[in-house]
Formats: structure tokens, sequence, C-alpha cells
């Protein structure tokens, strides 16, 4: 079905933003219809059969028909125009559509664990009816579905919103299938107060389901760091470009929703080049990466002496002293200052999130090894930079 309506309503030749809108529209159009579909039908099962782990899988389809409301509304408002109050468009509104969603989840499944609570200290039987087995067959097909075009296009438009919209499709087949489960061995056991612990499992299945979708949604509004696929096609597009650009450092990925990404950083360029040369190519990066990837691009260029043996000598020095102490530093920005009584070595040190040393104590151990290995002479001027374009990195002082 979702097929089908993406092929009449939506065309191929259109720009991402509009196409990510349009997705996102059909899976909250076809998510309302058919969880009022599943409401009626799990509503009439628990009326029937008078349990309460039907009712309450009913009332849960109920709010995922309000939680499909808020992906439709947010998708929509994520696609205004910037406007002068908010000049880098309202893309982080899905964000926030994703959050509710996953409150609504939550708040279902808090208020299903406390019914459940109840019906297990004050258990009631429940009329079994192959009648409303058959219908909660059919409603575990239907989420079934519901969980994989969901994920499917959440993939292919990368949204968080419908993405949690399929973590909760797929809660809601486990939900009902204990259930099923339950119903039909209470049935043959006389155990009525089984129905209560079911509705207990589910209601603490789906709260988990619902913490785990909350995190993907508040994560993005936090910061988080860029996903590393992106960064290595960044680098990728800049290391194409020309070869005068030698490296690249302090990179900062800005995300103000899917399909809204800043993208900042520093290219190194041989100091010895024609300046209105060098600074057309990085004009020409820029270009590459907006038109690449999607993003809008700022560089700033970093001269560097390439052509001097001696300052080169120093740089891999340096290199190598970063690397005894521990392999994942690096180095950038690499200057020389001589000078009447010494000279200062003036560079920056990109020091990963956990490393294990101080920064005044990794001051005074490089300090100490330039003295012992180059000379005394020698004075560090170091800057330390933090790697943002990273998600996570875990290392002991000197061990990747």
């Amino acid at each position: 079905m979702i097929t089908l309506l993406a092929k009449l309503f939506i065309r191929e030749d259109l720009p991402e933003a509009e196409m990510r809108t349009a997705y996102g529209k059909i899976c909250g159009t076809a998510g309302i219809i058919l969880n009022v579909f599943l409401f009626g039908f799990k509503l009439f099962a628990g009326l029937v059969s008078g349990s309460i782990s039907i009712t309450a899988d009913a009332m849960n389809n109920l709010s995922d028909s309000g939680s499909a409301i808020v992906t439709l509304v947010g998708f929509k408002m994520a696609a205004e125009e910037p406007d002068p109050e908010h000049p880098f468009g309202h893309g982080r509104i899905e964000y926030i559509a994703g959050f509710i969603v996953s409150l609504l989840i939550l708040v279902m499944a808090v208020e299903l664990i406390r019914d459940s609570i109840g019906r297990i200290i004050h258990p009631e039987e429940i009329t079994f009816s192959w009648l409303v087995i058959g219908i909660l067959i059919v409603t575990i097909l239907v989420k079934c579905y519901m969980a994989f075009y969901n994920h499917r296009i959440g993939k292919l438009i990368n949204s968080a919103t419908v993405r949690a919209a399929a973590v909760d499709s797929i809660s809601d087949c486990v939900a009902t299938t204990v259930v099923i489960v339950v119903t039909i061995i209470s049935h043959l056991t006389g155990i009525i107060w089984l129905d209560g612990i079911a509705g207990l499992a589910v209601g603490c299945f789906i709260l988990k389901a619902g913490f785990q979708s909350a995190m993907d949604t508040i994560n993005p509004l936090l910061g988080v760091a860029p996903d590393p696929e992106f960064v290595k096609q960044i680098r990728m597009v800049m290391h194409r470009q020309d070869k005068r650009i030698t490296g690249i450092h302090d990179l900062i990925i800005h995300d103000y929703g899917p399909g809204r990404r800043i993208v900042s950083l520093h290219a190194e360029v041989p100091a010895e080049g024609d300046i209105l040369e060098l600074h057309d190519i990085i004009d020409n990066a820029e270009k590459d990466l907006e038109e690449t990837l999607h993003c809008t691009a700022t560089i700033h260029m970093d001269p560097i002496v390439t052509d001097d043996p001696r300052v080169l000598k120093l740089k891999t020095q340096i290199l190598t002293i970063l690397q005894e102490i521990s392999t994942t530093l690096s180095m950038h920005d690499f200057r020389v200052v001589p000078g009447p009584t010494h000279t200062n070595l003036v560079f920056d040190v990109l020091m990963p999130f956990g490393f294990q040393m101080e920064v005044d104590e990794l001051t005074e151990e490089i300090q100490r090894a330039v003295v012992s290995e180059i000379g005394d002479r020698y004075y560090c001027v170091i800057h330390y930079d933090t790697d943002y374009s990273v998600q996570m990195v875990k290392q002991k002082r000197g061990i990747n």
C-alpha cells in the first residue's frame, strides 16, 4: 500500500527535503487510519472477553493514532521555510515530534503497568473466544506490516520519528502475541491472574521501547557526534578536490534537522602557494561538499610550511613523540618560531574524549620528551582541540 501511494503521490525528481516531507506525510496518514482500525478491533475483542490486557492493548493503538497525528504535523511544520526568527529552518521540529511520540508510548506503558498490577491483586475471570483470538492475530499481521514499512521508509529518509513508529509497531506485535498466548493458557488452566501478569510484561516491554525511542530523538536535540559514514564522505570529498589540500582538521557538523547540516572545517594548504589560487581551491571544495552531501560548508584555510626541511624534520619528531605517548593523539597547525635564546614549537594537539591524562600532565610529558630527544632550546606552545567528529573513544594511555 505504501509503495503504491508513493508511486501515486511522490515524484522521483523531487528535491531531498520535499521527498522526505512527502514520505513522512504518507506514513503519518497511513498510521492514523490503520491504528484507528486496530483500536476498534481490539476494543471490541476486549469488551467481549473482559480482558484488561486486550483492552489496554487497544488503548495503546489509540495512542498510536495520536502519535501518527504528531508525526504528520511534525513533518509538515519541519518543511516550513526559514524565517528571520529561525534562519536555519524548522527541521528540528521533527525531532521534537519524535520525542512526543516517545512520551505517548511511555505514558501508555505506565498506565498499562498500573492497571495490570491492579488486575494481579484483584483478578477477574475473562471470557475466552476464538473470534477474539482471530481478531488479535489479524492485528498482529497489520502491525507487522506497519513495522516493515516504517522501518524501510525511516531508513530511506533517515527519520528518527518514522523509526520510532517502527519500534512502536514491533512493540505492539510482541505485546499482542503475549496477550494471545496468555489468554489461551488462562483458558486451558483456569489461572485468571495470568491476564494481569501478561499486561505487566507487555507494559514493561513497551516502557523499554519508549525509553529507547525517546533517547533516539533527544540526542540530536542535545547535540551528538555525526554519523561516521557522513564524516568519511566529507574527508573523501576534500581529499579528491586538490592535492594541495594536504589535510583537514577542526571538523564540526551542526545538525538543524534531517537534511539541514552545516559543516565547518580547517583545510591545510602550502604556505608558499599562490593565495588567490588556493582560495579558489577552497571555494570549489565548499561547492563540492554542498552539491555532493547537500550541506552548507564553511572552510578555513590554514597555510603550513611544506618546503622547509628543518621545519618538516621537527614536525616529524613531534609526531613521533606524540605517538609514543599514545597512538590516539594527533597534531596539526605546526609552526616554528625561532628566537635568540630559544625556539618555540607551536602546534595543536587533538586530544580524544576519555583521554586519561590531564592537559597539564600531557604538556609536561611532551615537553620532557622534546628536551630529551630534540634539545633544551626548544619550547612547546600547545593548544588542545576536541574531536567533534567521532562518536565515542575508548582508550587507555598508550593504547588505541
